[in-house]
């Protein structure tokens, strides 16, 4: 089965997740206007300025459309995009979609000029985990979330990657760093089956 990513394109670094969608073998497309949606099995919310992204979704009338669209496909977000897939966000010029029930602080980890590349412990399952380093930029904290949020990655003892369902939210950048795991386990043809094998993994 041939599959297309979409890549929300209004703002932000769009281009990297382009890129690293090719490199999986996945095609995708850039994601502009609403009937774009029908040409994609999945969406990527890229970084970028969360209240720029907030306006935009409104401009170009987006919103909705994301709302129904994650009914049924998978969406990452990674940093703005995590905001944006947020319940709630401490600042209130940004409007979230609400998708992840998850409380979310911005810039918790300090200004652009403070951005770094960190140790991530990420946990395929109870009793794997792998470490990965990727770049914080101007990220967000997850302060609170919900009984249906699994937490899978973590930094300085708050939760950094986060899943529910069909959404996965990042507060980092892995495409900065060339990390392909979180697009491949999104958007790969096994798709629902690591959807199943997680949820396994973390039950009580």
């Amino acid at each position: 089965m041939v599959i297309t990513i979409g890549v929300l394109e209004l703002q932000g670094g769009f281009d990297l997740h382009h890129k690293m969608l090719k490199k999986i073998g996945i095609n995708s497309f850039g994601v502009k206007v609403e009937t774009d949606f029908k040409k994609i099995d999945g969406l990527i919310i890229p970084g970028g300025e969360s209240t720029t992204l907030s306006l935009l979704l409104d401009t170009f009338k987006l919103r909705n459309a994301i709302l129904e669209f994650a009914k049924s496909y998978p969406i990452m977000g990674t940093c703005a995009g995590l905001i944006m897939m947020s319940k709630s966000i401490d600042d209130e010029r940004v409007k979230p979609l609400g998708l992840l029930d998850i409380i979310v602080k911005r810039n918790a980890y300090g200004r652009q000029v403070m951005s770094s590349q960190e140790k991530v412990i990420f946990a395929l399952n109870k009793e794997r985990n792998i470490e990965l380093f990727s770049t914080f930029i101007r990220a967000p904290r997850i302060k609170d979330y919900g009984n249906d949020v699994i937490i899978i990655a973590k930094f300085k003892d708050y939760p950094v990657a986060v899943f529910s369902r069909n959404l996965l939210g990042l507060a980092f950048h892995p495409e900065i760093d060339g990390i392909d795991i979180f697009h491949r386990m999104m958007f790969d043809n096994y798709s629902e089956f690591y959807y199943k094998k997680l949820k396994e993994n973390y039950a009580a």
